[in-house]
């Protein structure tokens, strides 16, 4: 890891339950999130967590890799969390190992969907300088689409990623609108330090070939 994580959060005027369903279906995950194409759950592991195969369509290929991830739904304070890791060998992913959490806050509103994830560059670092922020732009873009799902029930793909060029369109999904450090924090903290206690109890992904 970097210790330049990528930090996004959004407030959705919807319950828990709601943010939880579209976000840990993983058919319902790669409609909004435009970090994926596919991702298909393989087997569970010991201790409770489901390990996963996923894809990303890009100009130059198919990009695949592994991961894992556990869930919670009943901690003391009432949040929610998932927690994972993935890791690919692709050399056209600008991604090789990772490690992140969704951390879902109820608040009166709402939700608070809060993202926290860091990861060993794929091109160096070098490049890595512009392949970051471009992923936590994309990051995003992916939740404020979520919200306008997740609120007014608008389906993401009417707003695919091409829309970003729809300047006249107000009510499009804006990057802008969700929050990229921390209340009292900085952009490229360490945004792992909050991470729920699982994270460190999933085992380590099987790379793709």
């Amino acid at each position: 890891m970097t210790g330049r994580g990528i930090y996004v959060e959004a407030r959705i005027a919807a319950p828990p339950e709601t943010v939880w369903a579209l976000t840990q279906d993983p058919e319902q995950h790669v409609r909004w999130d435009v970090r994926f194409s596919r991702i298909v759950p393989t087997t569970p592991t010991a201790g409770g967590a489901t390990r996963f195969t996923y894809t990303r369509r890009t100009p130059v290929g198919t990009v695949a890799g592994d991961g894992v991830s556990i869930g919670e739904t009943e901690r003391p304070d009432g949040t929610r969390t998932s927690a994972l890791r993935f890791a690919t060998t692709d050399r056209r992913s600008p991604l090789r190992a990772g490690r992140g959490y969704w951390r879902y806050v109820p608040d009166r509103d709402g939700t608070r969907f809060v993202t926290g994830y860091d990861y060993a560059p794929g091109w160096g670092r070098l490049l890595d300088r512009l392949a970051r922020p471009l992923l936590g732009w994309a990051t995003a873009w992916s939740f404020d689409r979520l919200r306008l799902w997740a609120e007014q029930g608008v389906e993401p793909e009417r707003w695919p990623l091409r829309s970003v060029l729809w300047v006249w369109r107000a009510d499009r999904p804006r990057a802008a609108r969700c929050r990229r450090a921390p209340e009292h924090g900085r952009r490229h903290d360490d945004h792992l330090r909050d991470a729920p206690r699982t994270l460190d109890s999933l085992p380590a992904p099987e790379a793709a070939p």
